[in-house]
């Protein structure tokens, strides 16, 4: 029912176009660095505060103006492993959110760096396999995502883009494989390229 809820809300939030007229399509695929993790899960390789490899990608419309709204997605494997085959098999985060942007206008920045805030929230999917199969994990939660970063035009159709987020889940469930409601924090630096349509 949960899923279903964050799937409704997700669609809302893309296909609602922005107030401003002239908005574009902009597709930025990342990669990146998760940090900072903090968790409730039995975290038997103690892996989750480790800095890891993030990749993804978003869509969404940004015009000129302040408003714009995105999908983002993000993929993290190895999330909760120090060393492979230790005692965690495999693991991985994925997080699928809705966002709002506001951007500051380009009538502002010209052809400078054009930062903005970005914030939402979806899913966050945590899986944990380990050697025993005693504290496996496969857990849906609702996320919430807050942060901000800057694109700077490289041509007409193409931009760099530099991303700083953070996400934790705002679910309170009774974790089965931890200690009380389940918890599940981290950082996400990227950097991507965007391109407009």
């Amino acid at each position: 029912m949960r899923a279903s809820r964050v799937a409704l809300f997700l669609s809302m939030i893309v296909w609602v176009r922005p107030a401003h007229a002239s908005a574009d399509w902009i597709f930025t695929p990342f990669a990146g660095l998760k940090t900072g993790g903090d968790t409730n899960f039995v975290d038997l390789d103690q892996g989750a505060g480790a800095t890891k490899l993030i990749l993804g990608g978003s869509a969404g419309l940004l015009g000129d103006g302040v408003l714009g709204v995105e999908a983002d997605f993000g993929y993290s494997p190895r999330f909760f492993e120090t060393t492979p085959g230790r005692l965690v098999v495999s693991s991985s985060v994925t997080t699928l959110m809705g966002n709002v942007i506001v951007a500051m206008p380009r009538e502002l920045t010209r052809e400078s760096l054009r930062p903005y805030f970005a914030g939402g929230l979806g899913l966050m999917h945590a899986t944990i396999d380990d050697v025993a199969g005693v504290f496996q994990v496969d857990s849906n939660l609702l996320g919430l995502s807050v942060g901000g970063g800057a694109i700077g035009a490289i041509s007409a159709r193409t931009s760099l883009r530099f991303d700083l987020r953070h996400f934790k889940n705002i679910s309170k469930e009774d974790t089965r494989v931890g200690f009380g409601t389940t918890r599940l924090g981290f950082w996400r630096l990227t950097a991507g390229l965007t391109i407009r349509y």
